[in-house]
């Protein structure tokens, strides 16, 4: 239910059956895209609260803090929901690249050029 000021609550937003939203991920610096990961309530609460981002990891099924491991933590700079609310977008400053592979963006591929430069 929206609020007066027309902001939803996180528990309104649109979840799939799996109770996940899809979060594009992008650099609020560069406006590039680097990366798309599922959130679940809890991990859009911990983004929120913490101002770095979290996601749920499908493969693992766990909650993942971005750069626990390789330590390229995303710094939240604002968390936006679509007109639908079914889609977040996460503006971050990035402390490193945002792929497993160490491409700066996850969308380093093309379909027409192959592998393309960072």
């Amino acid at each position: 239910m929206a609020r007066e000021d027309g902001r939803i609550e996180i528990a309104d937003l649109t979840y799939n059956e799996a109770g996940l939203i899809p979060c594009i991920v992008q650099d609020a610096d560069t406006g590039r895209v680097l990366m798309m990961a599922w959130m679940n309530a809890d991990t859009v609460q911990r983004t929120l609260a913490e101002h770095t981002t979290w996601f749920w990891s499908r493969s693992r099924q766990k909650l993942w803090h971005k750069g626990e491991e390789s330590g390229n933590v995303q710094r939240l700079v604002d968390l936006r929901y679509d007109c639908d609310g079914d889609t977040l977008l996460a503006l971050v400053r990035p402390a490193g690249p945002a792929c497993h592979t160490g491409h700066t963006t996850c969308f380093y591929r093309s379909f027409e050029a192959g592998e393309v430069a960072d």
